[in-house]
């Protein structure tokens, strides 16, 4: 789905929201800084992120601490978020991706931080600071990092894989799952051909169509949520995921001592998100804002951020707290540093990539 569509028909759709999260688990929340905390005047703070991204330890432990209660709705596309802070909303911290917070600085919808009120903002790594979608992080504190690479079963897959053409052949046909995301899909089959995912133009979509006339019908199962819930249950033995949901896989192997699962950078290039929170024009709680950014820049916080979502943390403090076997997993912290950043692409060319593959699944 592109954003054009999006913001014409998801804001008329409550089916787009998921009030206050997906995951609830139980946890303890997070204690405190030593002696009483300044409590802001507004006791609120409206969020709206990423489906299964946010601890409940964490929003539980912000409120424990500053006696603001987070209102937490989710979306699970960075098109359903625009459909509802585009046409003017009162959230007050969004979590866009970087493409996506570049599409809201050309459309003037953010709001400048006060960095004065962020004094943990100095235990961001440097490596995701100061880049093209928000030069000088003037608009954007980061929440997560990580990339897409290939995970695959060896006690099923025996041939080496290393690039996407070696996870689409014939005979994986029905054994594989991708991220459910047009884009994505389309980058991957561009790469094969040495067109970086920026560089994608409508004549490489005529260049890529065939490549995913022969790919997609190989294709088990698209899932962008929960990927390794079917490799973990054998329904597929391989796939293109999120890092996050093979560093879960891998954390079950070493746990268990066993070397089942491989996850590899693609040898064409890797593709690294970054998803930041930024205070949306039209919030009305922005001391909050502020003080929920600071909190979750915290090394204990932070921590428990990285270990409940293992992708990677941009927090180098929290990553010193990780376990050795949690710093060495290679889904979460791969050794390979060379990783291209989407950029928000022309509106018109997101919707052809949408129509190729929506054409292309239905055959």
């Amino acid at each position: 789905m592109n954003r054009l569509t999006c913001l014409m028909t998801a804001f008329l759709s409550a089916s787009f929201l998921i009030v206050g999260g997906c995951k609830k688990e139980e946890s303890t929340a997070i204690s405190g800084s030593p002696g009483a905390p300044t409590r802001p005047a507004s006791k609120e703070l409206k969020l709206f992120a990423w489906t299964e991204y946010v601890p409940q330890a964490v929003l539980d432990g912000f409120q424990k601490e500053y006696g603001v209660e987070v209102k937490y709705e989710a979306y699970d596309a960075n098109e359903q978020m625009l459909a509802k802070v585009m046409p003017g909303s009162d959230y007050d911290l969004i979590q866009p991706s970087e493409y996506t917070v570049e599409y809201l600085l050309k459309n003037q919808k953010l709001l400048p931080l006060d960095k004065s009120k962020l004094t943990n903002f100095a235990n961001l790594s440097p490596d995701i600071l100061n880049l093209a979608h928000d030069p000088g992080n003037k608009f954007t504190v980061p929440w997560m990092t990580g990339n897409v690479g290939i995970i695959y079963n060896t006690e099923k897959v025996k041939e080496p894989i290393t690039g996407y053409a070696d996870v689409f052949k014939d005979a994986y046909k029905g054994r594989i799952v991708v991220l459910d995301d047009s884009r994505e899909i389309v980058t991957w089959a561009a790469a094969t051909l040495g067109v970086q995912s920026n560089d994608v133009t409508s004549d490489t979509l005529k260049k890529v169509k065939p490549i995913l006339a022969k790919w997609l019908p190989l294709v088990g199962a698209y899932d962008s949520t929960d990927p390794k819930g079917k490799l973990r249950t054998g329904e597929v033995d391989l796939g293109v995921t999120w890092n996050g949901e093979a560093a879960r896989l891998l954390a079950e192997d070493a746990a268990a001592g066993t070397s089942k699962w491989r996850y590899v950078i693609p040898k064409e290039g890797g593709h690294r998100f970054i998803d930041s929170l930024c205070i949306p024009v039209g919030a009305k709680n922005i001391e909050n804002a502020h003080l929920f950014m600071n909190y979750i820049l915290r090394p204990e916080v932070g921590v428990l951020i990285a270990r409940e979502y293992p992708y990677t943390s941009p927090n180098v403090k929290a990553r010193e707290m990780l376990t050795a076997a949690e710093r060495n997993n290679l889904a979460s912290y791969p050794t390979e540093t060379s990783f291209e950043t989407f950029k928000d692409l022309d509106e018109a060319l997101i919707g052809d990539m949408d129509k190729l593959v929506t054409e292309l699944k239905a055959r």
